[in-house]
């Protein structure tokens, strides 16, 4: 299974999941149409299904349009979703699985950015290769969703979730944040030493405009404060030691950044 990366808008990335041996694809999130149709274009191939992380509309915003191109293709979303995603035909739970491309995703129910938010894990081929996670808007590089349905509790406990899955796992979150991101990171977490070298590379990596999605969930859990609720440095920074108002003070001091 390849990924294909697709900037567009200001800062979304769009994921398609390309299988060279049949020439089908699959597409997460497509917030514009375009850019898929270029790039399936360019790999020849089919589009097969949609895979909707939540139902904002700058992570559906093609799917009526990839539908009437490929009319026999499959949407897929949460159950909590039904009636928000375009065309949506699958509605997923925690626990059910997906395949593409030979490989199977275990889905996992991620509300807190939206309370029907789910995410898209594919485990590792083998113990050498990385793990798979499209997880919308619920995981940043350096950074997470704000709660715009859910609650600081259903987050903390949506990210544990993801912070659980094997270090060697690959982010593919659906926004350029991580620059930003950062630099919020080093306000209430500014003794890591990991985190000052990761923003530095960051900085380097934007000035060329090369993208800094995948990270890897290791990477995450040493420098992303919104992984970090439980830990001194955080505890210390918030004054709190309770993991839901460590994780919501900081939250809320993101908001306000």
């Amino acid at each position: 299974m390849e990924i294909k990366l697709i900037p567009v808008l200001s800062d979304n990335y769009i994921f398609l999941l390309h299988d060279p041996n049949t020439h089908r694809a699959a597409v997460i999130d497509p917030a514009v149409s375009t850019p898929v149709l270029d790039c399936l274009n360019e790999l020849k191939s089919e589009l097969v299904a949609i895979f909707n992380t939540h139902h904002h509309s700058d992570h559906v915003g093609a799917n009526k349009q990839l539908i009437e191109k490929f009319p026999n293709l499959c949407v897929y979303g949460g159950k909590e979703d039904q009636g928000r995603i375009p065309g949506q035909q699958i509605f997923l739970e925690e626990g059910d699985q997906i395949e593409f491309a030979g490989r199977v995703a275990q889905i996992y129910f991620v509300p807190g950015h939206t309370r029907a938010h789910i995410a898209y894990y594919f485990a590792p081929e083998s113990t050498e290769s990385p793990g798979e996670l499209f997880c919308g808007d619920t995981l940043f590089a350096g950074g997470c969703g704000r709660l715009f349905e859910g609650t600081p509790a259903q987050m903390v406990d949506s990210l544990s979730k993801l912070r659980n899955l094997p270090d060697n796992t690959r982010i593919w979150c659906a926004h350029e944040y991580t620059l930003s991101n950062l630099k919020f990171a080093l306000t209430v977490d500014p003794d890591n030493y990991d985190l000052q070298i990761r923003y530095q590379e960051v900085q380097n990596k934007r000035k060329q405009n090369i993208a800094t999605v995948p990270s890897l969930l290791g990477e995450e859990k040493k420098t992303n404060p919104f992984l970090r609720w439980d830990q001194v440095a955080l505890q210390s920074t918030t004054g709190m030691i309770d993991s839901v108002k460590v994780f919501g003070k900081i939250r809320g001091m993101k908001d306000n950044f």
